[in-house]
């Protein structure tokens, strides 16, 4: 065995042990960042998701306000025709 041939198995023995911390740090924060990205879509998904809720909360309120109204004008109504009835007996 030469000396060259041992020089360039401890020089890519080194390189190694010097890339694979590299590597492994770098797949680390590529996990984290795709956490990261997951958790803001939901996120993004929950706001709009909650947006809609209360859109459609309000426009629920707004018909029952609506439907309120209608109500109390038939209830004057009725009241008013039971006392035309009560008058022509």
């Amino acid at each position: 065995m030469n000396i060259y041939d041992l020089d360039a198995i401890v020089f890519t023995l080194g390189g190694l042990l010097l890339l694979v911390p590299v590597v492994i740090v770098a797949l680390r924060q590529r996990g984290k960042t795709q956490r990261v990205e997951a958790q803001l879509a939901r996120d993004q998904d929950y706001r709009r998701l909650t947006e809609l809720a209360v859109t459609t909360q309000e426009l629920t309120d707004h018909e029952l306000t609506d439907i309120a109204a209608q109500l109390s004008d038939m209830r004057s109504r009725v009241e008013s025709m039971e006392r035309t009835l009560k008058d022509v007996e």
